[in-house]
């Protein structure tokens, strides 16, 4: 396939947006007209994971193609440099496509292209090269050169439970700019080349600021109730790892709390929708949305209140199964269909090679993904998360999901198939003892580093539960706060 003859990709990600929330595959509230068509012209994947559950991990995975053991990052460190390994922005660039993105990218040093021609950031705040400094990204920019210096976080939340109206015209929003860039960038484009183009919208990640007129569309509806599981019930007899989760309470949020968090989470979803559509109106308006792959996905999802939970960090379903829907061009519909569900384990690490597939561009030896419109698929899915106390692993064979919290050597099973919800825990259930051991087995094989602690003589054994002090919930920065951005 010459280089002319290759598609163009538009590779759209979110933050935070669970696999579940897409109203053409059953959720009963969320309005996603943009992605229900997506999925209508495509393949929606409906056993996607994040295999690290958490921004920095996740997006490493994403953009390399490997998994956190390759790429090195499996506890969230904001200072670890990018790995030197082929990414996904300058292996379509190796082959002759123009490469650019626009929104988070979530990477030190901050400004690091990985490939990319040019990139323009919305950071929220993170920390910069050394990690003690805000980055001042090319959203704050945007905002000081019309007028709104300094006016980026002055809503007065970030990332907690606490949501409210946008404080600022539509127009300004951090979803309307990122993807208001991403089109400028589309128009500009070299008519001669095919172009890889990321559009990473932080949203819905925290702070829950929708648009009022999106609020507005969610304000009189009946939201779905969070679920609660047998296993959830008793806060002391959580593993050690969930009890610290720091927006955990031993008493949930009432019901009308959590309502109120999920209208606003999902008015903030539904503002994303409707610009991908205007995205993808351009690809059409421009004479190219058929020569176009679309993707669409997410670094990981939210628990929304489910078992008492909120935000990421966990591997059950709300936090760690996210949304992957890919639209083909018409001339790939015969290969890898239409409008239809896809079942297969397929993971972050699968979007590199998936798309590099369908360009007809050669994957790099190194990447350690499948591609999922190939014929290979694999047996089971690893998870992995943090090393310390709240460490956390996962094995999921497509049915059967079994996590491990080694603090306390506590395991705990569910049978999706049965259990969509994880409402029972089948840790101890004679039925299920010989999946628990064959899943188990499996685990064990993949430990490594400083997991090789919770190992003696063989078997593993875990590590002792400390006593649940203060300094778990101890939380000087406010909640991640910012404030008015005073330079």
């Amino acid at each position: 396939m010459s280089v002319m003859d290759r598609p163009n990709v538009l590779l759209i990600c979110t933050d935070h947006w669970p696999g579940r929330m897409i109203g053409a595959l059953g959720h009963p509230v969320i309005q996603s007209p943009t992605i229900d068509q997506m999925a209508a012209n495509g393949v929606a994947f409906t056993n996607a994971y994040s295999t690290t559950p958490m921004c920095i991990p996740a997006r490493r995975e994403l953009m390399t193609g490997v998994f956190s053991r390759t790429h090195g990052d499996r506890v969230f460190d904001e200072t670890l440099p990018m790995p030197d390994l082929p990414t996904m922005a300058q292996t379509f660039r190796d082959a002759g496509y123009q490469a650019y993105g626009v929104g988070k990218l979530h990477i030190n040093p901050p400004r690091n292209r990985i490939g990319f021609d040019d990139f323009l950031i919305h950071e929220s705040g993170r920390l910069g090269d050394r990690g003690d400094q805000v980055t001042q990204d090319d959203y704050e920019h945007f905002l000081t050169e019309h007028g709104y210096p300094g006016e980026e976080s002055s809503y007065g939340i970030q990332n907690s439970l606490a949501y409210r109206p946008w404080h600022l015209p539509e127009y300004y929003h951090f979803t309307n700019w990122t993807a208001r860039e991403m089109a400028k960038f589309i128009v500009r484009r070299d008519r001669d080349r095919p172009s890889f183009w990321y559009v990473s919208f932080d949203a819905p990640h925290p702070p829950l600021v929708p648009p009022r007129s999106f609020m507005d569309i969610y304000r009189d509806l009946d939201v779905d109730e969070a679920v609660l599981g047998e296993w959830a019930e008793d806060f002391d007899s959580l593993p050690f790892a969930v009890k610290v989760k720091k927006d955990y309470r031993k008493v949930a949020l009432s019901k009308e709390r959590t309502a109120q968090l999920r209208r606003a989470f999902y008015a903030m979803s539904t503002h994303v929708d409707h610009q991908i559509r205007a995205v993808v109106g351009l690809l059409k308006e421009q004479g190219i949305v058929q020569d176009t792959i679309l993707m669409f996905t997410s670094d990981h999802g939210d628990m929304l209140g489910d078992h008492g939970l909120y935000n990421k960090l966990l591997f059950y379903e709300g936090s760690a199964k996210i949304p992957m829907v890919l639209v083909p061009t018409p001339g790939q519909v015969e290969r890898t269909g239409f409008g239809r569900r896809d079942d297969r384990l397929v993971a972050q690490a699968d979007i590199m090679p998936t798309l590099l597939d369908l360009c007809g561009v050669p994957i790099p030896n190194t990447v350690e993904g499948l591609s999922m419109v190939g014929e290979e698929k694999r047996d089971y899915l690893y998870g992995e998360f943090k090393e310390d106390h709240q460490a956390t692993r996962m094995v999921h064979d497509g049915r059967h999901k079994l996590i491990y919290y080694p603090t306390g050597h506590r395991f705990q099973l569910f049978d999706l198939r049965r259990d969509p919800n994880e409402m029972r825990d089948l840790s101890e259930d004679p039925e299920y003892a010989g999946v628990r051991e064959r899943l188990k087995g499996i685990l064990g094989q993949r430990l490594y580093g400083s997991d090789m602690e919770w190992v003696r003589d063989g078997e593993l054994v875990g590590l002792p539960e400390p006593k649940l002090t203060g300094e778990y919930g101890y939380n000087p920065n406010m909640g991640n706060a910012r404030g008015y951005r005073v330079r």
